[in-house]
């Protein structure tokens, strides 16, 4: 039976049995005797993407007192949910989507606990998901950026909507009555500024300047 650890572009966590490309975490937000989520849904306002192979490590999920894995389509995906790279897994990233974040905020203060206090303050609404006004027309958004029109979720990818699923993306039209941003606005002027979000091999072909997700079988 999938375990409750797969997340959507608005940030719940669902079980469902496909997992995604990309691994994550806000903290320990399960009980490792039942693999079941508590309550809470974060514990730390450090929601970090990472990699779900690295130097060979193998996790038992949800099994331990550890840090709850949650697992993304791909890191658009975990952006829109308000995560950010890590800095351990994925140091390369992490330092690229830290410097185009200040280029993109104007700030000159662009450490980890900077962009996390900001991330919590976009991403949340009390328990729900923030969703924003679009700061610019849709097919103007950054290739990684997520809208929700209709109860959907679309990532925006060569300036086209592509219609978001647990199995990956599907070509929608243009418009989108009532759209608005999942994305935390100041991720989206990251991606404005240079940062470019890993997009899942369904729509990566499509954007050629995009790098395709690995499909990681570690965890």
């Amino acid at each position: 039976m999938a375990l409750q650890n797969r997340v959507t572009p608005t940030g719940d966590i669902v079980a469902v049995p496909q997992r995604g490309t990309f691994t994550g975490n806000r903290g320990i937000i399960h009980d490792p005797a039942t693999r079941t989520l508590l309550q809470r849904r974060w514990t730390t306002k450090a929601w970090i993407v990472c990699v779900c192979e690295f130097r060979g490590r193998r996790r038992d999920v949800m099994a331990m007192r550890s840090w709850t894995e949650l697992f993304f389509l791909d890191e658009a995906t975990a952006l829109a949910a308000g995560h950010r790279p890590c800095y351990y897994c994925r140091r390369a990233n992490a330092d690229a989507f830290r410097l185009a974040w200040a280029r993109g905020n104007g700030s000159g203060n662009a450490r980890a606990p900077a962009i996390d206090s900001v991330l919590h303050q976009e991403r949340l609404d009390g328990r729900a998901k923030r969703l924003h006004p679009l700061p610019i027309p849709l097919n103007g958004l950054p290739d990684g950026a997520m809208v929700q029109a209709g109860g959907e979720s679309y990532l925006i990818a060569g300036k086209r909507p592509w219609l978001w699923t647990f199995d990956g993306y599907r070509e929608a039209s243009l418009p989108l009555a009532d759209a608005r941003l999942i994305t935390p606005p100041s991720t989206v002027r990251a991606l404005q500024a240079g940062y470019r979000a890993t997009l899942h091999d369904s729509v990566a072909s499509s954007v050629p300047q995009q790098n395709k997700t690995s499909q990681n079988k570690d965890m």
